[in-house]
């Protein structure tokens, strides 16, 4: 009996828990050795990033480097389909937590949990060695820095985007799509799009976007590039709609900041912020680089005639004037109960120090 053109039988035995996957004629088993020798970074593990690397270590992609800034909290759970209740209640950050169920579901894949802000200081060490960049982000202002780091690079990337039942995804491949600046060059002012705070964000909109990123991620690091999408998709799964904007005629535009004119400003650090507030979240995070790792149990002593104060190897966490601190060893901190970022900058001088 076959299914396609690969016969039950001819499934080698150490290939057996793909061999539903190497039974599907357009991969078979030369595109799943593939899929076994390639690597990716996934660039946040959040909604998006969590069904990524979910169905990339289920499909066999030998290496997943998994960055992400964040912890867990109760409302993730919603959506963030790699975290529970108990990952809560531990003060995970989200790549460790994360790094744990993929390879209790896959031991064959080595994953790479890094739990820090994707800055102008550390993309290219996040996806240099990468083979394909996939975006589990946010906001823009890091997409921009990926696309920077993945033109210079001649890297692609899949760029994904989810609110509401509303979705956008798109294929990069340098020197032959375009760009993400091509499409959207600059993105728009805060307050003026929709965020997950304001219009709420729907699980089955991100599993939809997350499944078409992570198929064009098995075509590329498959070697089935001839069947990638080249084209804008945009789906709301409330209304049922599906469109495909063609951007073909976008490619190589002169005026174009990055593949056009290759001024990477993100990746230079002309553009961007340390400080940044943080989408729908009501808080701010304060990214100050350290030569040396913060001892948790010195400014756990510092902090202790505040109240409880919280620590375990990945974060210290304490409240101080009506907010919520959640301190990183590299120094960097979410200030939660304010977006004024010079009021954060301000509580973190006071708090946790220069």
């Amino acid at each position: 009996m076959a299914i396609g053109s690969v016969p039950f039988a001819d499934v080698p035995a150490e290939l057996d828990r793909y061999s539903r996957q190497i039974r599907f004629q357009n991969l078979g088993e030369d595109g799943q050795r593939k899929l076994m020798d390639s690597r990716v970074t996934i660039c946040g593990c959040g909604a998006l990033g969590t069904v990524l690397a979910n169905h990339l270590v289920r499909a066999g992609v030998g290496f997943v480097r998994v960055v992400d800034r964040d912890f867990i909290e109760t409302h993730n759970l919603q959506r963030q389909i790699l975290f529970d209740e108990t990952d809560v209640a531990d003060n995970l950050p989200k790549a460790e937590a994360a790094a744990r169920k993929l390879r209790a579901i896959n031991s064959q894949v080595t994953v790479e949990p890094v739990v820090t802000d994707i800055d102008h200081t550390n993309i290219l060490d996040l996806v240099g060695d990468a083979d394909l960049i996939l975006d589990g982000t946010d906001n823009f202002e890091t997409r921009y820095l990926i696309n920077d780091a993945a033109v210079k690079l001649g890297k692609p990337w899949i760029f994904g985007g989810v609110i509401g039942s509303e979705g956008q995804t798109m294929t990069i491949l340098p020197g032959e799509t375009p760009c993400i600046r091509c499409v959207i060059e600059t993105s728009p002012p805060p307050g003026m799009t929709p965020t997950c705070e304001t219009a709420g964000v729907l699980g089955p909109a991100v599993a939809v976007v997350a499944s078409f990123e992570a198929v064009e991620a098995i075509k590329i690091l498959g070697g089935r590039r001839d069947s990638l999408n080249r084209e804008l998709i945009m789906v709301d799964l409330w209304d049922w709609s599906f469109r495909r904007l063609k951007i073909a005629s976008l490619k190589g535009k002169v005026d174009c900041p990055c593949c056009g004119r290759r001024d990477f400003e993100w990746l230079d650090g002309r553009m961007g912020s340390h400080t940044t507030a943080l989408c729908g979240r009501n808080a701010v995070q304060v990214a100050a680089r350290r030569d040396q790792p913060l001892d948790f149990a010195e400014l756990a002593g510092r902090l202790a005639p505040l109240g409880q104060v919280r620590h375990n190897s990945y974060m210290l966490r304490f409240a101080a004037e009506g907010h919520e601190f959640t301190v990183f060893p590299d120094g960097r901190a979410i200030i939660k109960g304010t977006n004024d970022v010079s009021k954060a900058r301000t509580l973190y001088a006071q708090f946790v120090g220069n």
